[in-house]
């Protein structure tokens, strides 16, 4: 199952050799979530760690990712996988954040008038 987020590069950290063939780098982004910004840490692995060179703190940002999680001695962990970043561009960040910051408007609730009529020749067998 993929994803994909916006937001601004807060921290990027350096690549980890977790063991002597994995190697993981993680960064966090800045999410505009109504009143409260969000610190969100995603993960590169593998080849994917060298993805995050080409950006600074403060860059508008697009991350694909894909959730994962694993269960070791009882405990539960989710990491959020990164496997492509892209460097967003002023006009589609603007219209990002303010998708972001303003809520969409619901539908009005539907009333009587809004019910359709029966087609002619249908007849309704329902017993209720």
């Amino acid at each position: 199952m993929s994803f994909e987020v916006t937001g601004t590069l807060h921290k990027k950290f350096d690549t980890e050799n977790k063991t002597g063939s994995f190697q993981a780098r993680e960064f966090v982004i800045e999410i505009q979530s109504g009143n409260y910004p969000q610190m969100v840490k995603f993960q590169l692995v593998q080849d994917k760690c060298e993805l995050l060179d080409k950006f600074e703190e403060g860059d508008q940002l697009k991350v694909y990712f894909d959730l994962r999680g694993r269960e070791w001695n009882g405990k539960y962990f989710t990491n959020l996988n990164a496997w492509r970043v892209d460097k967003m561009n002023a006009e589609e960040s603007v219209t990002s954040t303010s998708t972001n910051a303003m809520p969409a408007q619901p539908a009005p609730f539907p009333t009587v008038k809004d019910e359709p009529t029966a087609m002619p020749g249908f007849e309704d067998d329902l017993p209720f």
